[in-house]
Order: C-alpha cells, then structure tokens, then sequence
C-alpha cells in the first residue's frame, strides 16, 4: 500500500474508506493482506492468510455496495435496492452459526461460517456494514472537509470536521495559516 489507509472507525467505514481520492488501498490481494491484518483483532473467528483474487472481487463488492448505500444516505436518499441487496447476499452466502461449546468452567460460543473463504470474508464485512447501517448514529455520519479527501467518518464529538487531525486537519490549519499570513505580506 502506496498509503497508509485510515483504521479507527467502524469496520464498514474502514472498508470503504480503503478508496481514497482516486487511489484504491485494496487493488492486489497483498493490499487487502495488509489491511485485513491491520483490521484482524476486529474478527478473530476469520483467518485470511493469503487473500486470493476472488477474496478481493467479493471484498470490492461489498465496499462498492457499502459506500453506495452511504452516498445515498449523505445525500439523504434512499438507499439503492441493488446495493442492499448485494449486501444481503453477501450476508447469506456465509451466514454465522453459533455453536455452544463447554470451556471447562463455562459455557462459551465459536461463530463458524460454512463457504468459501471469499464468502466467509465478504459476509463478515457485510455484516459489519449492516450494524454500521441499521446504527442510529448513521445520521451522524459525515464526510471529511478537507478539499481533496473523501473519507468518511462517524464524529464521537459533534465539532470534528476532518478524517484525522494527522492527515487533514493539520494540512487544513497550515493551509489558513498560510493564506492569512500571505494576505498580511
């Protein structure tokens, strides 16, 4: 990965935000590598050691489907139904079975997903996209207001305006510092 991608902010929003201005954080399988172990203590049951082609087709879908549905709700539409639809399907194509098992001193649950391990991946992130969706705090959700960046976030403080104070914020602030002191020359 050419950038760092930003992490921090529900799985969903990670996804999508993998595709900042005209960059694609996830184009090879050892991108989606990287960034899966960036994201691993998210979902410990998945293991992806070595994604493959198809892994990154079905994570792509879900990104495009997850983003899709989040531009309509930013634009304040509705959702589109093939989008939500995509993202069903993905769900049901590994779908999470919970199994009881005894751990010798209590009783304790393993999520197990029958399919392939692109289905298991993609239904995980899907899954995380509808938590993120059906979320009250989506009406939250914002886009950052750096000029040139397009990553979203859901602010924890109702004054936050950028992705990240690294990666934004600071630029924005150097930026009118350097606007206001060249209009004082």
């Amino acid at each position: 990965m050419s950038e760092a991608p930003l992490v921090g902010e529900p799985l969903a929003l990670d996804l999508v935000n993998t595709r900042p201005s005209g960059v694609d954080l996830l184009a090879t399988p050892d991108d989606l590598a990287n960034w899966l172990a960036l994201q691993a203590e998210r979902f410990p049951e998945l293991t992806v050691a070595h994604p493959t082609p198809a892994d990154l087709v079905a994570v792509h879908a879900v990104r495009d489907h997850t983003n899709a549905v989040l531009d309509a709700l930013l634009h304040e539409r509705r959702p589109p139904t093939d989008a939500l639809r995509g993202l069903n399907v993905a769900q049901a194509a590994a779908p999470a079975t919970r199994q009881l098992e005894w751990g010798g001193e209590a009783v304790i649950t393993t999520v197990r997903r029958n399919g392939t391990a692109a289905e298991k991946l993609a239904a995980v992130l899907a899954e995380a996209a509808a938590d993120l969706l059906a979320d009250p705090s989506i009406g939250k959700l914002k886009r950052c207001e750096a000029d040139d960046c397009v990553l979203l976030f859901l602010p924890a403080h109702p004054r936050r305006r950028w992705c990240s104070p690294e990666r934004c914020g600071n630029r924005v602030r150097v930026a009118r510092y350097y606007q206001r002191h060249k209009s004082a020359d």
